[in-house]
């Protein structure tokens, strides 16, 4: 089937597809959810799904938890804080716009919005979705 006009094949490696299935597979995450994330189709998240390949752990990966597992305290000493990026007072956001904005987050998803909004409301939405 031809793709849009200008639009190249993606190629997923398999790491890619290994991630992505494990994603989808995740309780409470719907692999539509995952798809939208990649800006994908669902069924071929589902092929990746059936493939044995991408299912589950691959090459003898025992992914269950051993007995008696548990999560240690860590505390990371001696790294300054990253600084974060400094906002504009409320006052000069209002009048700043921005016709379409499409942020990736580090966990994978993304905010994608069009039309004109404003850049307060938009750090307020990163900032709602990041917590």
């Amino acid at each position: 089937m031809a793709g849009k006009k200008g639009q190249k094949k993606r190629v997923w490696s398999d790491d890619e597809k290994r991630s992505i299935c494990a994603q989808a597979r995740v309780s409470g995450v719907s692999v539509a959810q995952v798809a939208r994330r990649y800006a994908m189709n669902t069924n071929l998240i589902h092929k990746w799904l059936r493939d044995p390949r991408f299912s589950s752990g691959e090459q003898g990966l025992d992914l269950s938890v051993p007995e008696g597992a548990t999560f240690l305290p860590v505390e990371v000493v001696g790294m300054e804080p990253i600084p974060a990026a400094p906002v504009l007072p409320t006052s000069s956001t209002s009048s700043v716009t921005a016709q379409r904005v499409d942020i990736t987050l580090s966990d994978g998803r993304r905010i994608l919005l069009e039309g004109p909004t404003a850049l307060s409301a938009i750090v307020a939405m990163v900032e709602a979705v990041a917590q």
